[in-house]
């Protein structure tokens, strides 16, 4: 029965890892519905950028507070969480801090842990207060409803819950407190303990040190759920992110090809293919659904922080406009989802269901009230980037469904007819220095 905690343990681990693996490869499989794009280019930019915004926070810190905070519990949450390897083996093993054998060094570790917490337990609550005393005003936007508000919420009592946890843990282990290495926090929670017994204190110890297990297995897991699903996606997704100019726009492969087969005299547009040959389906121009979307598209909608930079500087939601740069991604990943729990019921295939992203999830009227201006995609600090998204969709509805707003027809008309957005005769465009 002595090894029955440690068979227990091995339980839990690999029950919660096997459930993370699962939702990983879920993930990916989602991700991997999107339309093949090349981001085999500029391979060292794309390094630099991964360093400095995913790694180095640069884009959290242009905002001084929140960015200031977001460090805290970003390093502090990764480096505590260094202590997992040695919870894991002193589960799976039985031993008790097994790299205590280093007395110093693990002594510095810990304080520097202990510390780290104490300022993650702090920043918490800044982020709590600021969302939900302060209200700031990105955090209660009219598409932060339920789930999305919740969410954040629930992410920030984890954390109070896991970092006082970890204090509790070492305040009550009563060896670890004897060493009075390490202990530069826990030592003024110690005395909070002194008047019970030493199981009862070994107990609390041992239910402390269990939680904080489970707990993170717990959070793992819930990641996928979460927009804290940007922890692990910030990293590749600033990698895959856009190294062009802002300002510069992709072109249509399906309209290249049509271009370019329009130009070929001896291309024959009516051929049939050859025989046996399986008739392909023609290319859409632009995006109505997720399919549609480039897989770098929704690694972006999975990476979304739902922090509301983006929408708290977009020009057009600041004039109210009906456009949330952030509600276009949240409206992808909910569409994505969507077809993921349609191809796990179907089997593995998608079955028609009759929606689509757009429509169903984003309207036209959001679309069209985008002034292509980037500044969502430069304010995003994980390299998101809505507008191509709302550029593939505003393609579709031009070039397939011919559903450009009049200003639109008429100015693409003009062109058309006098080789410039204005209803004016080319002779005639300097009438207007005699008048």
């Amino acid at each position: 029965m002595n090894y029955l905690p440690n068979i227990l343990f091995a339980i839990a681990l690999i029950a919660g890892l096997g459930f993370f693996a699962r939702n990983v490869k879920k993930l990916i499989r989602n991700i991997k519905l999107g339309q093949a794009v090349d981001v085999s280019d500029n391979k060292s930019q794309r390094w630099k950028n991964m360093a400095r915004i995913a790694l180095g926070q640069s884009k959290m810190v242009k905002r001084p507070i929140a960015g200031f905070l977001h460090v805290i519990v970003y390093v502090g949450f990764i480096i505590i969480n260094i202590e997992l390897l040695e919870i894991v083996i002193d589960g799976l093993f039985g031993t008790w801090r097994i790299f205590s054998y280093y007395q110093e060094l693990y002594g510095v570790l810990i304080g520097t842990f202990e510390i780290l917490a104490v300022l993650v337990l702090i920043s918490v609550i800044v982020f709590w207060i600021r969302r939900n005393i302060i209200k700031i005003q990105r955090f209660w936007k009219s598409e932060m409803t339920s789930w999305p508000k919740n969410d954040a919420n629930y992410i920030l009592y984890f954390e109070m819950v896991l970092m006082t946890l970890f204090l509790v843990m070492n305040a009550t282990d009563i060896h670890f407190q004897l060493m009075n290495s390490g202990n530069v926090v826990s030592q003024y929670i110690a005395p909070w303990f002194s008047g019970l017994s030493e199981p009862t204190i070994h107990t609390i110890e041992r239910a402390a040190w269990w939680l904080h297990i489970l707990g993170i297995l717990v959070f793992l897991n819930y990641l996928y759920y979460s927009k804290h699903l940007h922890i692990l996606l910030a990293f590749p997704n600033t990698y895959y992110g856009k190294v062009k100019p802002k300002g510069q726009l992709n072109n249509l492969e399906s309209v290249t090809k049509e271009v370019k087969m329009m130009m070929d005299p001896n291309v024959d547009p009516f051929a049939a293919p050859p025989e046996g040959a399986d008739a392909e389906m023609p290319a859409k121009f632009g995006a109505s659904d997720v399919q549609d979307l480039s897989w770098v598209q929704l690694l972006n909608a999975y990476t979304c922080t739902e922090c509301g930079r983006c929408t708290s500087e977009c020009p057009a939601n600041l004039t109210g406009k009906k456009l949330s740069p952030r509600k276009i991604m949240m409206d992808t990943r909910d569409r994505l989802e969507e077809v993921g729990k349609n191809i796990d019921a179907n089997n593995g295939k998608f079955k028609d269901d009759g929606k689509q992203l757009l429509g169903d999830y984003i309207t036209a009227e959001e679309l069209w009230a985008c002034t292509t201006c980037n500044a969502c995609v430069e304010a995003c600090p994980v390299s998101i980037d809505p507008l191509s998204i709302i550029i593939d969709m505003r393609r579709y509805l031009v070039m397939e469904q011919s559903a450009a707003p009049v200003e639109l027809n008429n100015m693409m008309t003009n062109i058309e007819n006098n080789g410039a957005p204005w209803p004016y005769n080319q002779m005639d465009r300097l009438n207007w220095k005699d008048e």
